[in-house]
């Protein structure tokens, strides 16, 4: 960068921490990073910093992590004074998971830079990357953009376009997405700085939305097509994962498939049609259209598995029809 504005850094998971780990590396002038509470996790209930910070934390910078930021309150007035002193000319936000209210949006001169995994305004919301996958979507993308008060509605700045393979995962494109938008970061940053970058008000009217994933997404319904299904699994995968019910009721989450697309017109959708223990398996199941090979599993109340362990275990056979 010709010139190092001060920058505070916002964000929390792991999708952060490439674009953090880049403005680092850059040299970037950061003058802290803001990021969610820790919470508890685990059986222990141990309170578990955000990825963010742990990095954040290992490279010697400041770490503030207020539970909001809302006006009038006394921990939202302790952040208007912080950011007064701190004095960003940039806020960079990535998946920080908190609204923004209008005095931090309005404070820094270069505005507050938000890294989003679309290619708006396609996708606009909380589950971009996981909603393209299970669309079935050949291509997304990185856009970085001025915030405003809307969800994902300010002005566009660059975009990069990220392709998706037909076997691509989650976490497969979380993880070549967030290093497509930690460089894109570094260019935006670079583009405000010289004023080479002329912000693209987002068209409404092609705008989609990216809802949330919630409990009954998660659910596989055999009678969809064998290729509709391989996109719900790997657009879940691998977390929080599909899920479908086994004959004696028990659940059993779906980690990797593959579209057979063989011809069933006499099989019930979610019929086992055949199974191997060849390698890692496989277990082919009926659908709406077509047959989709299942890879490897979650059983209730088991570790993850391959196919074959799953059938060595007698879990499934021929004939069995789950889903019901």
């Amino acid at each position: 960068m010709t010139e190092k504005p001060r920058i505070l850094f916002m964000g929390t998971p792991d999708f952060a921490c490439a674009t953090l780990r880049a403005l680092v590396e850059s040299g970037a002038d950061l003058v802290g990073v803001v990021t969610k509470p820790d919470t508890p996790k685990g059986r222990g209930y141990t309170m578990t910093p955000p990825p963010v910070k742990v990095y954040a934390l290992e490279q010697g910078l400041a770490v503030y992590q207020p539970t909001t930021l809302k006006p009038g309150t006394e921990e939202g007035d302790a952040f208007a004074a912080l950011l007064r002193e701190l004095d960003p000319a940039l806020i960079v936000v990535v998946a920080y998971g908190k609204i923004l209210p209008r005095a931090v949006l309005d404070y820094p001169a270069l505005g507050c830079v938000n890294v989003h995994g679309s290619l708006l305004p396609a996708y606009r919301g909380a589950a971009p990357m996981q909603r393209a996958i299970i669309d079935g979507c050949a291509e997304t993308g990185i856009t970085t953009m001025l915030m405003a008060d809307g969800i994902d509605t300010g002005d566009m700045l660059l975009k990069r376009v990220v392709p998706i393979g037909e076997n691509d995962n989650f976490e497969d494109i979380h993880d070549r997405m967030a290093e497509v938008g930690a460089a894109l970061l570094l260019e935006t940053v670079e583009g405000l700085v010289a004023g080479t970058i002329t912000p693209e008000p987002q068209d409404d009217a092609l705008a989609t939305h990216a809802a949330k994933i919630e409990r009954e997404d998660c659910v596989l319904d055999f009678a969809q097509t064998a290729q509709a299904l391989h996109n719900q699994i790997r657009g879940l995968s691998p977390i929080p994962l599909a899920v479908t019910t086994l004959p004696d009721g028990k659940r059993v989450k779906v980690i990797a498939s593959t579209v057979a697309d063989a011809d069933t017109p006499h099989a019930q959708p979610g019929e086992i049609l055949a199974a191997s223990t060849e390698g890692e398996g496989w277990l082919e199941i009926a659908c709406g259209q077509g047959s989709l090979r299942i890879h490897r599993l979650l059983p209730e109340g088991k570790s993850r598995m391959t196919a074959a362990d799953f059938l060595r275990g007698r879990r499934a056979a021929v004939g069995d029809i789950w889903g019901k």
